[in-house]
């Protein structure tokens, strides 16, 4: 037996007791070694107790100044859209107008200050609230203004050289501003548009037509639209404190939840994994909630956080591939990022992203567009007042080499469905593809088709630009030779400077 006498004052000092007082003495036997817990059961224990993720370490960074795109004058318009969106060849951004409404688009690669005299898309009559670039074609977007209309613009490879102020299809149908868009998954060319009409319409952007228009359904301002992974149903979140699943062909509500927040503030939601609905909203006491709710038993959430007392709006973007739904306040100054799994508590608190400055608007690029070799598995679009910044989310790893556990076979930018079809009730899986050898010459394929079809069908619906069509391409070469000539003066005058 050995006796530990050297820890007697000690334990004297730590008791305050008298010395008369019988302290059991600290006796460590060699031959009873299971009287005190070994270090590795304790190590056991700790691992039981710590979830295993491979998001667990995740973590975000602003890239520097100079891939930053700067002297941008964001819109001020309190409107809660995300003001930002982004795909693998341009960003386009919300900016402040007088006249009208006004974004601008630029190639990915056009980072550092921006020159004020940007030619900017400028066609509205009125400030735009919302921009969507269409997930089947790079270089078409979608913009919804004040002015009650939606608008398809057809972006050149390079960017703007001048002011586009008109678009390929013009779509009126609102009676009210118009103030969330959102692009079919899988349908080639059918759009969604809601306004503060509370009028949800769905368009054959190629026929330039509403095929479907819900207008009976949401007694208050909508709040947010989405589609879920094959388009086959809407999510809406409205200012009457209900969520809807709605079969968008017919119209119909397939399920709906009452007050899936208590406040009176603004709710999203969004479709994650498994056809589930995760939801940000407010308490009555004015928290910030996350919940994830189940369409099948809409009678209690299958989780509810409260995060903070934070005013601004949560906007969640959902990553199908990994199961992670960042949370992006507007006003806020980070993003939250939780893993959604199909155990219990089914939404896992992973890191949080800060920063000094607070965001006006995020936009978030699709999976195709980031850098796998680099293990990026999200990467966001930061809008400040006067720039944009964009932030990389990073799993860490050793290897450079592609990491297939963080890239399954993801959405690529085909469209498995014509619109035509959609609406006859045929749905389409979406295409996917793998990030392995990248996906540039698929989308370069792509683009050509699609850009050719969504003009001729556009063109042959209004008879006036068909019977123009001579006019254009005789105006498309007198411009060319006009470039031509003001290249050859600008050489002609840095000549004769230089003498």
């Amino acid at each position: 037996m050995i006796v530990m006498s050297e820890l007697w004052p000690q334990l004297l000092a730590f008791t305050h007791f008298s010395p008369s007082v019988r302290v059991p003495r600290l006796i460590l036997s060699p031959q009873e070694p299971e009287s005190l817990p070994s270090h590795s059961s304790q190590v056991i224990m700790s691992r039981k107790v710590v979830r295993t993720s491979k998001f667990r370490h995740v973590f975000g960074q602003a890239l520097k100044a100079d891939q930053c795109y700067d002297d941008i004058r964001i819109s001020q318009m309190t409107w809660d859209s995300n003001f930002c969106s982004v795909n693998p060849k341009f960003v386009a951004m919300i900016v402040d107008a007088s006249g009208g409404g006004a974004f601008i688009v630029l190639p990915l690669s056009k980072t550092g200050r921006i020159d004020m005299s940007l030619p900017t898309v400028c066609g509205h009559t009125g400030p735009v609230l919302d921009i969507e670039f269409c997930p089947h074609n790079d270089n078409i977007i979608a913009s919804g203004s004040e002015d009650c209309s939606v608008m398809i613009w057809e972006i050149p490879d390079g960017g703007l050289i001048s002011p586009l102020k008109d678009p390929v299809v013009k779509l009126e149908g609102h009676s009210k501003r118009v103030g969330i868009l959102s692009w079919h998954p899988t349908a080639h060319n059918v759009l969604m548009s809601a306004g503060c009409d509370n009028v949800v319409i769905l368009w054959n952007v190629a026929r330039g037509e509403a095929v479907v228009r819900i207008d009976s359904m949401h007694t208050d301002l909508i709040y947010s639209a989405c589609w879920n992974r094959n388009g086959s149903q809407i999510l809406t979140s409205c200012k009457d404190k209900k969520l809807r699943v709605i079969d968008p062909r017919k119209g119909s509500v397939i399920c709906e939840k009452d007050k899936p927040h208590e406040g009176s503030r603004p709710v999203r939601a969004v479709f994650v994994s498994d056809g589930k609905i995760l939801t940000t909203g407010f308490s009555r006491m004015s928290e910030r909630q996350v919940a994830l709710w189940d369409p099948n038993n809409f009678s209690e959430p299958l989780n509810l956080q409260e995060l903070d007392t934070s005013s601004g709006v949560l906007l969640p973007f959902f990553d199908p591939d990994t199961g992670v739904v960042y949370l992006c306040g507007k006003g806020d100054s980070s993003i939250r990022y939780f893993e959604v799994t199909d155990e219990a508590p089914y939404v896992h608190y992973l890191s949080m992203y800060s920063s000094k400055e607070s965001q006006k608007g995020m936009g978030y690029m699709p999976k195709r567009g980031l850098e796998v070799n680099k293990c990026e598995i999200a990467r966001f679009y930061k809008l400040h007042e006067r720039k944009c910044e964009p932030i990389v989310m990073t799993v860490p790893r050793k290897s450079d080499l592609f990491q297939e556990d963080l890239y399954p076979d993801t959405i690529g930018p085909e469209p498995s469905v014509e619109a035509d079809d959609w609406f006859a009730g045929k749905n389409g899986e979406p295409i996917l593809i793998s990030l392995k050898d990248g996906f540039v010459a698929t989308t370069k394929n792509k683009e050509f088709k699609v850009i050719k079809s969504l003009m001729a069908t556009t063109s042959s619906s209004s008879s006036y630009r068909q019977s123009d069509s001579v006019d254009v391409q005789a105006l498309q070469k007198e411009v060319k030779e006009l470039r031509e000539m003001v290249e050859q003066l600008t050489k002609r005058v840095d000549e004769l400077e230089s003498k």
